[in-house]
């Protein structure tokens, strides 16, 4: 009982220091960027939106933006009765800072969600997003290193929040995608002829996901991405943006695919550094590798857009495996699927093994209305924690929207959508109890950027 309290003082005392530790690094980073304001630094431009520009005498820059995202979701099941859960919330609160040194070669960029929510709407205190300083090699090649998203998850995930077409990222991106890392990042950008462009990307990352204050478990991570653009170059970084806000000219359309190998993983899917452990006879811990890969690709035109993706995943599990790890540090040495002791399909029970398509596309009027609509498909292994009934084996979500754009880019908009997920194979509510139906979502966002 004594060691139990214990270790709830002290996780709440990691808690509390984590929070503090992030409120210090903000102040002071909102603190010396005032103090370069001040200090022979001026405002070159602001654009609603866009954010703030300053330029110092040295030849440095700094950027600072931001955006707050209000919503409301109601959540219903069709059981005999219809039960619905709503909530209101801050679903982010994002503050970022950007720029260059008087060396222009040398960038870097801070950037914290006070709202505290994880990306993919996960319980999460996920204050810290990004951090990291980068360095032009060449006039093609850039190095980063630090923490941020990475180009082995899905072509949704290095897109900007207050961009997204709907009001959340597709359910392909919540069951695989690894978010955010902490390592090194290469990628370059070569003109192929007639204005087309390679962009090849490589990342070697410790493979546990944002925020790794405890000792990281298993080995590295290392993939890549190779995209090709056959048209040039998107206008205003929409490669990075969902909806065609700037209506492009001309046809542009990016499709690339990626790939990643992590060694030794102690979680579903690479976010949480030791989340599920094993030991071998002894003692020492032995985990499954994790490989994922996949191909994807963005359209824009007129104001028309499209993007689809396709991802896959696999596990290879240790065969000297004879331990589990419970959450109170206990160990076990049952792995029992089905009646029977099968390691291999018990370590991959519990990782997000499978494949997934998710296509969308939408239509955004001069008037700044834009009419949009989304299909995810998921289809989870035999052994796979997608197989989950309370929060997956849901197979096919289907989802359409509506926004107002409030100005001529991505300064303020509203949003709805009404999303209808297939409960065919049988699943749960949030309290685990079985649901003879389907299940639908509401949601409404508002977005503010500055």
């Amino acid at each position: 009982m004594e060691k139990l309290l214990l270790k709830e003082i002290l996780n709440h005392s990691k808690k509390y220091i984590k929070m503090k530790f992030f409120k210090i690094i903000f102040l002071v980073s909102v603190f010396l960027s005032f103090s370069a304001v001040s200090q022979d630094t001026q405002l070159n431009s602001y654009s609603f939106g866009e954010g703030f520009n300053f330029d110092n005498e040295n030849g440095s820059t700094l950027k600072l933006q931001g955006y707050i995202q209000t919503s409301f979701e109601s959540k219903s099941f069709s059981n005999g009765t219809t039960e619905t859960a709503n909530r209101f919330r801050m679903r982010r609160l994002r503050l970022r800072l950007s720029g260059n040194s008087s060396n222009q070669r040398f960038g870097y960029r801070f950037q914290v969600d006070l709202a505290g929510a994880n990306e993919v709407d996960l319980a999460g205190n996920n204050y810290l997003l990004d951090a990291f300083v980068s360095y032009a090699i060449t006039n093609r090649i850039k190095a980063t290193f630090g923490q941020r998203s990475t180009q082995t998850d899905n072509r949704e995930l290095f897109m900007n929040s207050n961009s997204l077409q709907l009001i959340e990222r597709s359910r392909l991106t919540s069951a695989f995608a690894s978010i955010r890392e902490f390592g090194l990042f290469l990628e370059g950008r070569f003109k192929t002829g007639n204005g087309s462009q390679l962009k090849p990307y490589f990342v070697l990352t410790n493979g546990d996901g944002a925020n790794v204050f405890s000792g990281d478990k298993g080995g590295l991570k290392v993939g890549g991405r190779l995209d090709f653009l056959p048209f040039g170059l998107f206008t205003n970084f929409g490669q990075f943006r969902q909806a065609d806000v700037v209506r492009e000219r001309t046809p542009k359309l990016v499709i690339g695919a990626h790939f990643s190998q992590n060694n030794g993983m102690s979680s579903r899917r690479g976010r949480e550094s030791g989340a599920i452990l094993y030991l071998d006879e002894n003692d020492n811990e032995s985990l499954p590798d994790y490989t994922k890969y996949g191909a994807d690709f963005l359209f824009k035109y007129k104001g028309f857009s499209a993007l689809g993706e396709y991802i896959k995943s696999k596990a290879s599990v240790p065969e000297d495996i004879t331990q589990r790890v419970r959450n109170d540090g206990s160990t076990s040495s049952s792995f029992t699927v089905n009646g029977m002791q099968d390691v291999d399909s018990y370590v991959k029970g519990r990782m997000m093994l499978g494949e997934a398509y998710n296509f969308q596309m939408g239509y955004l009027f001069r008037n700044g209305i834009s009419i949009d609509g989304r299909y995810t498909h998921l289809v989870a292994d035999e052994n796979s924690f997608l197989n989950n009934a309370t929060f997956y084996n849901r197979p096919n979500y289907y989802t359409i929207g509506v926004s107002k754009y409030l100005s001529r880019n991505y300064g303020a908009k509203i949003q709805a959508s009404y999303t209808h997920v297939d409960g065919k194979l049988g699943i749960n509510d949030l309290q685990g109890n079985a649901i003879t139906g389907n299940e639908n979502l509401l949601r409404i966002m508002l977005t503010v950027s500055f």
